[in-house]
């Protein structure tokens, strides 16, 4: 660690073992430490001396670690300073009650002393980590034409430590998701499932997401209406017992659902804006925001050529106005442009007009999404391949990129 990443962490506990030992591993770490077993003289030290982290318990005398938290976050001259609840307290309640109170994380006692100093740390840079798990549109691709980019249907995460998972769309890739959840996360599991629109190869995988019939877990599913049929109807349709064996009876974890539009929404600090897109049927592209940084997800969604009567040039400077500045944008090219005459009207875009979009929004990265069925790996290379021509010859700066199953980015 160099002195530029050595921060000021604020310790409030009334047990000393605690201060004690949360101070050591920080100490270890390169990071200063302040401490104080008093809420109340704390939240006055803590307004002059402007720490960059405050670490708080919950269940304190004087000021309960909620209190504490909401006034710290509601002086304007802590503006930067972060405030992570380290508590007992394990319940689904108090987590989300700190959120209200405006905290950045919450770790429960007992702590990994291992792991501590690396889990502050990513909860104070408010990192997201964006991965793959299906790259595919319309069907899963097997055999050998589909072995670099993977062949299941669209599923992507966006993971914020001591956050719920997010999950975009339930096609196969959903299964992989599945089996690593089982392997890696312990105790029980939060997420919230966003739902693009309901074509099979987004929400056909759902009933095998395993983690949905463990008790103890919860999941909200999230996405678009389809005139009077809400999404519980359109999830549960497909598993009615004609369709599918197990009824969403089954889901031993508490699920439930909700109907979106066009709105903000947020999740323990996480923002999650959605735009309505051009297919067939009520689509909604996703933008997640946290601390200053964002990710775009526009699947599916058809950009029409400009020759084309139905080009809407109002609608494509409002996508880009909503992809702005993102640090990421995944996006619908489905087609290369010697393709999609022959497609127009089934709702995905080609090569040529993702890069206009991406050369509109400005994104940092442009990564390359939903690829037809009938497309191999060289095909999905060579679509990149033309993309990055296309924004060399715009003279843009976006990184573009074509993602596999399995690849991740952290921002």
């Amino acid at each position: 660690m160099t002195n530029s990443d050595a921060l000021t962490f604020f310790i409030v506990d009334d047990d000393p073992s605690i201060i004690k030992l949360v101070g050591a591993i920080l100490g270890v770490a390169g990071h200063e430490v302040v401490s104080s077993q008093s809420s109340v003289e704390a939240l006055e030290q803590i307004a002059t001396t402007k720490p960059d982290v405050v670490i708080a318990d919950i269940m304190l005398p004087e000021m309960d670690g909620f209190q504490l938290c909401k006034r710290v976050k509601s002086n304007p001259d802590l503006v930067d300073t972060r405030v992570v609840m380290l508590s007992a307290k394990a319940y689904d309640f108090d987590k989300t009650y700190a959120s209200k109170m405006g905290a950045d994380g919450y770790i429960v006692k007992p702590f990994n002393p291992d792991t501590l100093a690396d889990d502050l740390m990513a909860i104070v840079s408010a990192s997201m980590t964006v991965r793959y798990w299906g790259v595919r549109g319309t069907l899963p691709v097997p055999g050998e034409g589909a072995l670099r980019y993977g062949g299941n249907t669209s599923c992507v995460t966006v993971e914020v430590p001591n956050k719920p998972i997010l999950i975009f769309d339930a096609g196969t890739g959903i299964k992989k998701l599945s089996d690593h959840m089982f392997k890696t996360m312990k105790g029980p599991i939060t997420g919230k499932v966003f739902i693009s629109h309901p074509h099979w190869d987004h929400i056909n995988a759902l009933p095998f997401f395993g983690p949905m019939y463990v008790p103890g877990n919860e999941f909200e599913i999230l996405g678009a209406h389809h005139g009077d049929t809400t999404m519980r109807e359109l999830i549960s349709a497909q598993m009615d017992g004609i369709y599918f064996p197990i009824t969403i009876r089954e889901f031993g974890s508490r699920v439930y659902f909700r109907d979106l539009g066009e709105e903000t929404i947020q999740v323990e600090g996480i923002t999650v804006r959605t735009m309505l897109l051009h297919h067939p049927g009520n689509c909604l592209g996703y933008r997640i925001e946290l601390g200053g940084k964002s990710v775009c997800y526009i699947t599916d969604n058809e950009l029409f050529l400009p020759d084309n009567p139905l080009y809407n040039e109002s609608y494509v400077e409002h996508l880009a106005d909503f992809c702005r500045g993102t640090d990421v944008l995944i996006t619908d090219t489905t087609y290369t442009d010697e393709e999609y005459p022959s497609k127009v009207t089934w709702g995905h875009s080609c090569v040529s007009q993702v890069v206009d979009l991406a050369h509109r929004a400005q994104p940092g990265k442009l990564h390359l999404f939903h690829h037809d069925p009938d497309q191999s790996d060289d095909d999905i290379d060579a679509k990149l391949n033309a993309a990055r021509k296309g924004l060399a010859d715009l003279g843009s700066n976006v990184i573009c990129e074509a993602p596999s199953e399995g690849d991740f980015v952290k921002l």
